[in-house]
């Protein structure tokens, strides 16, 4: 553990930024997840869940947790399942 006081203040910021970077990143992978779950179902709202899907990784890049290179090819496995299911 730091001593000094401003490398102790970096240990906690740090670690709320870290919990708050899991957090998104989890529902981000939980939306991915039932947008590809309602796409091989053929679910009846697979449209909403790939848009919201979409909107997620979207909204995970601008926090910058997510490369925009990485969410651009989810984003395109997502719409390609989608229009292969269609």
């Amino acid at each position: 553990m730091a001593n000094i006081k401003s490398a102790k203040k970096r240990v906690k910021v740090i670690a709320t930024k870290t919990a708050r970077n899991k957090a998104a990143k989890s529902a981000l992978r939980t939306a991915i997840k039932k947008a590809y779950y309602a796409v091989d179902t053929n679910a009846a709202n697979k449209q909403e869940a790939v848009r919201l899907a979409t909107k997620k990784i979207d909204q995970a890049v601008a926090k910058g947790i997510l490369h925009k290179n990485t969410a651009a090819r989810s984003k395109s496995n997502l719409a390609k399942r989608l229009n292969a299911s269609a």
